[in-house]
Formats: C-alpha cells, structure tokens, sequence
C-alpha cells in the first residue's frame, strides 16, 4: 500500500513514484532476515555499511547512497509499516545516515540506521541519539492496522529525556502512533501553546513540561502476555512461607490473565495485621507480572491534590503523584501498590483523597489537572494493603477482590525464623551457621518473648540482634563460635 500522501505537492507535472510495499511485523528489533526496509541491488550491490539519504518523498521513495564514485539512487522495495513516518522525514529533512544491511537476492535489506554527519551536513535532531530513541519506541509498537498520512500526525513521548520543542516536535511527528488518539489531540494543542507568543512565558512553560512529562510514557496497550503459573509459584514459595490459601488466589488470577489475556476488572485488597508481609505480597505480583511498580501511601496523603496535580494557573503547579508515578515507570502498564487504604479517608486538607483513588480504579481514564489529559489506566493493576478493611468505604472495597492475610502460627513462626529469618541475615554479615546456633531452648524463648505481636518482623529484628551480638563476640573476644540458649535469648532480647 502507499506510504506517502502526495496530494498536497503543488507541481502537478511532477508525479512522486511510490516503488514499494509496506510488510506488517511486531519484532522488536530488525536482523537482514526481518530488516526494517527493502532497497533494490540489482543494479549494484551496496557495502555492509553505506552512508547517504533518503530522497524527498515528494519526488521519489528512494536512497541516495554517497559512493567513492559518486552518488547512486536506489528505490525502496518494501518497509516495515511502523517506520513510514520516520522513512518520510528523514527524506523531508534530508538527514544523512547510515546504513547496514546485507544483500539477498531479492534487495539490500537494512537492519540498522543512524544518523551521521558527512559532506559538511549536520545533525538536524534536536539530540544525539535521538533517532536511536525513535527507533527504539517504533521498534516496541504494534504494526499499525493502517498507515494514515495526515499533517495532523504530530504526537508524543520521551525517555531520553525529550524535552526541547524540536526534540517533541520531531518525535511527534515521526512516531506519533505510538500514542493513544486523544493523546496526540492533546499534544498537537499544548504544542501550539509551548511555540505561541500570544500567551504568557508561564503558559508555554508549563504547556512544554507537561508535553515532556507525557512523552516519557510508553503507552502500550492492554495485551498481557501468558504467564507461567509454575514460574509465578515458584516466585510466591521463594518470598512468602505458607499462606497456600493466598497464594492459590494469587495463581487464580494468573490464569485469567492467560485466558483473557487482559488484567483483572478488580484488583487486589490484602488485609491483614502488620508484619503478615502483605507489601510482599503485592511486589511478587508486580514480578510475576513483569511490571514496573510504584508505592502510594495514602497515610501520607493529606490533600486530593497532592494525587490529582495543581491547575496550571498557579506559577508552582505541578502534575499529581499519579501522573508523576506514570512518568517515573516510563509506561503505561504497571502495578500501583496502594499502602494502607484504610488511611485513606483521614485527608486533612480540603476533600477525601480516597475519593480520588476511584477513578484510577475504575480503568476508565485518569485526569490530572496539571496534564489536562485524561489518561488510559486500562493497563493499571492496583494492589492495595490495610489492616483494618472496617475503615475502608464501600465505594472502595467494591473495586477490590478482598484476600485475608492471616497471622502466622507458632510453628510457623518458628520455621520462618530458623529457615529463613535468621540464615538471611548471617549470610549478609558473613557468619556461617555454625558461628551463631540458636537451641531448641533459644528458639522456644525468642517464641515466648513475641508471642503476643503479630507479623514476623519483631523476629527478623530478634534474628539481626541475635546475629549480631554473635559477632560482637567472635571479634572482641575471640570466641569461635556462640551458641544461644534459652537463658542468654531472654537476657538479650530482654526490653
């Protein structure tokens, strides 16, 4: 299909030719066997590393290879979709590259492009390493359904950092669909605003830091991959003992994701006393999914404002921590770790913060006031922590598949303890086990002194004091080794 849109060229005598096809492909980077575009070699075969420029496109899709004896144009056979857009400004542009690729019997097929500097030219983006960013970001992206060629077709992104107008201005134009429709609206309006001299300096500041701030974000899709459940169990056993009722929830969930291949319409809500480990809980998840993670404490959170950002009439706005967690993880999907929901409601300042939070969990869009945008959160899976669910609102627990982390037994606190508490922590100060050995007596003690607190980290600090005051002794008095019984537990953990 053509690639390029030449209705807009204004000499009618000149009639751009279009010599290729575009293929679809989802690889996440090119090889001579899938490259990124085809150029004819009939004539003469390229070299491995070949510098020059694409040609305009308004005259012919083709490549101008700077050879020593003198310059040689080869038409383009096929191109990946996702690419016409860059193809096309690089030519528009006129951008020197070059190419590597490898000759087939059917063309050159180049896998790798790069912008260089030769015959006195310069670079004409905005930074180095910028047309390796575009690439990187269409190389991520699904094949498009179809190429629309628009003067619309400016858009949005940044990692590099992208924050210079040429820099947005150039990636919005050449990968622009990358980005949800109302993303690239969105952007092409605040570029407007971040280039007019008609508005206050402040506006247009604000204008292109939030179009920088938007550009840092992969906006994907919301295809999940299948998940192993073996690998996910594995994940579970290795960070959490027991709790097999909460780990078979857990592996529920991922077999719906491998059937529906879309996340869950609910999240999670861990409830539990403190210690049960329920931030562990919600961290395995973000690995089993293979997601970026961020952390809201909603204890900490006084005001809506502090998650929905500051309107950009003020001189010191700034986007909320929602937005800003976006920007932090670079994209779209990821697991927001809500810690302690059942604060939420106690905001000080003006409005419930825990109102705010419903619309993140609805997966219908969130918008920031600093953004001005509404944002897809189809691809947000929210994990959240409590200890008391009665402080939650029912708004709330109804966006949630509550799970029950309960207490750990005795017998289970004691092979956390002795399994895993107190290994890990002679490991990292380089002790051996039979350095520091704590009885049976020892053990029973260190039960009986916690025997009324719940969750494990009060043993985890007694296996830190333990481990340490056996290496106190090893040093200073020179002991080979210290064994703890129940005695010299009681006397050392004693408050």
């Amino acid at each position: 299909m053509p690639v390029f849109d030449f209705n807009d060229v204004s000499d009618e005598r000149n009639h751009a030719e279009c010599t290729y096809t575009t293929f679809r492909s989802d690889a996440g980077e090119a090889t001579p066997e899938q490259p990124i575009l085809l150029l004819d070699n009939h004539s003469r075969q390229w070299k491995h590393h070949s510098i020059g420029v694409f040609t305009n496109p308004v005259k012919r899709s083709s490549f101008e290879f700077e050879e020593e004896d003198g310059k040689f144009s080869a038409d383009i056979l096929e191109i990946d979709a996702r690419f016409v857009s860059l193809l096309r400004w690089l030519g528009e542009n006129h951008i020197n590259v070059r190419l590597s690729g490898k000759n087939r019997e059917d063309g050159y097929a180049v896998y790798k492009i790069r912008e260089i500097a030769f015959g006195g030219g310069t670079k004409l983006s905005a930074e180095d390493g910028f047309l390796q960013f575009m690439m990187e970001r269409l190389f991520a992206s699904h094949a498009p359904e179809e190429i629309e060629e628009d003067e619309d077709y400016e858009e949005v992104g940044d990692e590099m950092k992208l924050t210079s107008l040429q820099s947005i201005t150039d990636f919005m134009t050449c990968a622009g669909n990358t980005m949800p429709e109302n993303i690239r609206l969105w952007a092409r309006r605040n570029l407007a605003v971040a280039r007019s001299h008609e508005v206050s300096p402040e506006e247009r500041r604000h204008a292109q830091r939030a179009l920088s701030i938007m550009m840092n974000v992969q906006w994907k899709n919301n295809y999940f991959e299948a998940i192993d459940p073996e690998e996910a169990r594995r994940i579970l056993d290795e960070e959490l003992y027991g709790m097999e009722r909460v780990k078979q929830r857990i592996i529920e969930t991922i077999i719906q994701i491998n059937r529906t291949h879309t996340l869950p319409a609910y999240g999670l809500l861990l409830v539990g006393p403190a210690g049960t480990g329920k931030s562990q809980i919600a961290y395995a998840v973000a690995r089993i999914l293979k997601l970026p993670w961020t952390t809201l404490d909603m204890s900490s959170i006084n005001d809506p404002e502090q998650l929905t950002g500051s309107s950009r009439i003020y001189s010191n706005a700034k986007p909320g921590i929602i937005m800003e967690a976006f920007s932090a993880a670079g994209e779209s999907n990821l697991v927001f770790i809500i810690n302690e929901l059942d604060k939420a409601a106690s905001g000080k300042g003006n409005g419930n913060p825990a109102d705010v939070l419903l619309t993140l969990l609805d997966n219908l869009g969130f918008t920031d006031n600093y953004m001005e945008c509404m944002v897809p959160t189809v691809g947000v899976y929210p994990i959240a922590t409590a200890n008391d669910k009665s402080q939650i609102s029912a708004p709330l627990m109804s966006r949630f598949a509550v799970i029950d982390i309960p207490d750990y037994t005795k017998e289970e606190k004691k092979i956390i303890f002795s399994r895993f508490a107190l290994p890990k922590v002679l490991k990292r100060m380089s002790l051996k086990k039979e350095e520091c050995i704590v009885t049976e007596e020892g053990l029973e003690a260190v039960m009986d002194i916690f025997a009324h607190t719940s969750g494990i980290r009060d043993l985890e600090q007694a296996a830190e004091h333990i481990a340490a005051n056996a290496l106190y002794q090893i040093e200073v008095n020179h002991v080979a080794s210290v064994s703890f019984d129940g005695t010299m537990v009681r006397e050392l953990l004693a408050q």
